[in-house]
């Protein structure tokens, strides 16, 4: 299930980043338009075959089961809102997996528990007593989350009536080991002993835990297995199965995928999986996870009584090296030897820098380990104090009231705070001793604050921001907004914390303008709230404090190459690529200048080696390489044998805050997995559920043997062009560097669907292809390894209202990505860089809605 408890973390309001802003000329589309209020399934990014509620918060799929003719997809869902929280089980149905109708909730939360994740099973043998075996009962095994905080325990509901009702086992739990982090139970009938097999979570310990039962009711441990591979952030919702290698029954091998949130492949929530035996007892890996990073010259491996020549500013690092903990007794794992560097001397709050003495770059790479908070260096950030540069301040609100200011609501008050409201952890960073700040009577509150109308007259509008990062584009902001001729045309967030910082616009183009400045607060949430001082015009931009926990590359000063942790206590290998500095003055630097939840670095063990280290995200499998596929988890009992998976289609770095309304979230396509051999390797294969054929409406759109030259070109003259779209094509590299698809394209919008034949990768852009600026970590590039067979590139992709699938070769590759393009932009087209290729062959089909 759902969200990762934080090592070391500082009170919610603690957390830092670094202010987010943008620019809103064309980017941000409204969540939905007003008028499709009544209209529901066409709003403008509803997923057309893609499952998703008719209205509110969902997340992880549940209890997949076949029974009576039906597939059942249970999932986390808040029937009260749409972000998350309350949860409890939804439901729906399907008797193909693409045509899906919605049931009423089936396992709510309560005064005690959430119903936290888990998995349903058919008792055919009456195990539990509660059917017969002439009508056997359906019974979920979910994980209580109790409200009180104490822990998280399995727990049993029971239907007789195909799931439409559910009934709690007066007895539950019915296993608990008192642990906050025990979850996500996948339970199945395992024939050879006849009992039942739970697969459940140890989530802080990075452990996948094995449960045999002959009743559901009373649980005996069988083993463990973990931590292994990707450990940057908890291990949830795991999963084991068996599949027949290369089609053959009589050589089978198991498949437990394990979800990890954060610490994905490409960043935040993702799904890893592990092929190997299961004997009944205990899962045992092909892959024993072992690594040996490449031999070089080391340069610090922090195993002496104190930094030797390394040098230290501020209080973070102290006057030496920490002892490696032993293991188990903390968050901290990983560490090469006797000791390591870590900044979390006296707690968070605490700053400072450690720095090598300068080198001469003679090797092609640095290898080190590194963990720690996920804190960036920003380029262009000052290390230490940030004063303002010259300029005219607009508002220093230092009076008693906000002057010609004008207010709405109750969430600015009468005038300027004067610093920390009742309730509010700490407010640093404002300049003088007032500013704005909404948290006046808690996140509850909301309101305005408008300036009267000014003249832009510098090139810059620089300001001081803090507070909850809920973007201008997204439904219930809390943002600072430059509005002219009534339209916004920059906006910006706050980043989660309570310290302010520099942010600054450029707004050299609207110089004479006429505008004013819209503070607002729309959001009742968490961080509700926003903060904003010292707003002035300046012919400078104003630089940003430094709020990065990292490990940097100095040349001349500047820095080259930067690694920050992933808000984890798990030391993994990173590498800075030297081939461009050799001969050059280097020095290397771990800084941290945060001082919230996770404001802290450790590092280890420095490396000049002639081949770079693979950090364990990059060791690891990947059932998929995208950004929105977690959760992953399989239907039991289906009538053919064929073992089909289906994933939560969004993140947790930006989940809450994707721009849908009435409802947040929707699931993948359904895929029936396969295990084949891929380059000399057991790969876990997937394709899409051949039931999707029947959402299939119009003619085909074919194509053969089209040149692409440099460039892009429409495909078949636009006569491929939709919203929702199944793509079948096969590429001929030629000598193009890169060469692909462009989908949902138009007026300055598109998603890129590529291959790159220099590294052999997949990868998917989605940096232009919409509304991507309500969150920082959504635009980016997914990649993923792709090797051509027999000279040529497979690809099949599906394309909806807000999502794209892309599977490429025999399905041994996916990246499933979210993008929120406007309505109008449908173009697909061909495109080649550095070169040209060929499509040998394309078909396109439009596919309707599920729902129609």
């Amino acid at each position: 299930m759902s969200r990762a408890p934080a090592r070391r973390r500082g009170p919610l309001h603690l957390v830092v980043a670094a202010a987010a802003t943008c620019a809103l000329t064309v980017t941000s589309v409204a969540p939905q338009a007003a008028a499709e209020a009544g209209r529901p399934y066409t709003e403008t990014y509803r997923p057309q075959f893609h499952f998703s509620p008719a209205k509110n918060w969902m997340n992880d799929p549940n209890g997949l089961v076949w029974f009576k003719g039906e597939y059942h997809l249970f999932y986390q869902y808040n029937p009260s809102g749409n972000t998350w929280g309350n949860m409890s089980w939804g439901h729906a149905v399907s008797r193909d997996l693409v045509h899906w109708r919605e049931l009423p909730l089936a396992i709510p939360h309560d005064d005690k528990e959430m119903v936290f994740s888990g998995s349903a099973v058919v008792d055919r043998d009456n195990t539990t007593g509660f059917g017969t075996k002439d009508d056997p009962a359906m019974v979920a095994v979910y994980t209580s989350h109790f409200k009180d905080g104490s822990r998280q325990a399995q727990s049993l509901a029971y239907s007789t009536d195909r799931g439409r009702t559910w009934t709690k086992y007066a007895g539950n739990p019915v296993l608990d080991i008192g642990s906050k982090d025990f979850r996500d139970p996948k339970v199945q009938w395992y024939a050879p002993t006849r009992s039942w097999l739970m697969t459940v979570s140890l989530s802080a310990e990075h452990k996948v835990r094995f449960y045999s039962s002959k009743n559901l009711k009373t649980w005996t441990q069988l083993s463990d297995f973990g931590p292994r591979n990707a450990v940057g952030g908890v291990w949830e919702c795991p999963d084991l199965f068996p599949l027949p290698v290369d089609g053959d029954p009589r050589r089978v091998k198991w498949v437990l995928v394990v979800n990890i949130n954060p610490g994905g492949i490409a960043g935040g929530s993702a799904a890893q999986y592990f092929v190997g035996d299961f004997d009944g007892k205990r899962f045992t890996a092909d892959d024993d996870g072992s690594y040996t990073p490449p031999p070089g010259a080391v340069a610090q491996d922090f195993e002496g009584a104190d930094y030797g020549t390394w040098r230290t500013t501020g209080t973070a690092f102290g006057d030496g090296p920490v002892p490696a903990p032993e293991p188990g007794t903390s968050g901290t794992s990983g560490v090469e030897g006797r000791g390591f560097a870590d900044s979390f001397h006296g707690g968070d709050a605490e700053t400072g820098t450690l720095t090598s003495p300068p080198f001469t770059v003679d090797s092609a790479y640095l290898n080190f380990k590194v963990a720690g908070g996920r804190h960036p260096h920003v380029p262009g950030s000052v290390t230490g104090d940030s004063p303002a540069p010259p300029g005219k301040v607009l508002a220093g609100f230092e009076q008693g009231g906000y002057g010609s200011w004008t207010t709405t609501g109750t969430a600015f008050g009468d005038g300027p705070a004067a610093g920390t409201l009742p309730g509010q952890n700490p407010v640093t960073g404002q300049d003088g001793d007032g500013l704005v700040n909404s948290f006046l009577g808690g996140d509850a509150a909301t309101g305005t604050l408008t300036s009267p109308e000014f003249a832009l007259t510098a090139k810059y509008v620089n300001f001081l921001i803090g507070g909850g990062r809920h973007p201008s584009g997204t439904d219930t902001p809390t943002a600072v907004r430059l509005v002219v001729d009534g339209r916004t045309v920059r906006s910006a967030t706050g980043s989660d914390s309570e310290e302010l910082n520099w942010a600054s616009w450029d707004v050299g183009d609207l110089v004479g303008r006429t505008a004013h400045i819209e503070v607002v607060d729309q959001n009742t949430g968490g961080w509700g709230h926003i903060l904003l001082d010292q707003v002035m015009q300046s012919d400078t931009p104003a630089r940003p404090r430094s709020t990065e926990t990292a490990v940097n590359l100095l040349i001349d000063g500047e820095v080259v190459r930067s690694e920050t942790g992933t808000d984890s206590g798990s030391l993994d290998w990173a590498s800075f690529d030297l081939r461009a500095y050799q001969g050059k003055q280097a020095t290397i630097q771990i800084v941290d200048m945060n001082k919230s939840g996770w404001g802290h670095i450790l590092a280890d063990r420095f490396v000049a080696a002639d081949r770079p280290a693979i950090p364990g995200v990059r060791r690891a499998s990947w059932v998929d390489h995208g950004k929105d596929y977690y959760a992953a988890v399989s239907w039991e009992n289906a009538p053919d044998g064929k073992r089909r998976m289906i994933g939560w289609m969004n993140n947790w770095q930006y989940g809450n805050d994707i721009p849908t309304s009435p409802w947040r979230s929707a699931q993948s396509i359904p895929r029936e997995m396969a295990l084949r051999t891929v380059n000399g390797r057991l790969r876990l294969t997937q394709q899409p559920v051949s039931t999707v054929e029947s959402l299939y409406t119009g003619t085909a759109v074919g194509v053969r043997d089209v040149k692409i030259a440099e460039g892009s070109t429409p495909l078949a003259g636009g006569r491929a062009d939709g919203r929702a779209l199944d793509i079948r094509a096969t590429f001929s590299p030629g000598d193009a560097r890169r060469f692909g698809l462009t989908v949902r394209t138009g007026e300055g919008q598109k998603t890129v669907i590529g291959y790159d034949t220099e590294t052999e990768e997949l990868y998917v852009d989605r940096t232009r292809s919409g509304a991507v600026d309500f969150h920082d970590d959504f635009p980016g590039v997914q990649r993923a390894p792709l090797t051509a067979r027999n000279g040529k590139v497979e690809l099949r992709v599906l394309v909806d209202w807000s999502s794209v699938e892309v599977f490429g070769g025999a399905g041994e590759t996916v990246i499933t990505d979210q993008i929120f393009p406007s309505p109008d932009n449908d173009g697909i087209r061909l495109f080649a860089e550095g070169g040209s290729a060929r499509l040998d062959r394309a078909e396109v089909r439009q596919v309707r809605s599920y729902r129609d």
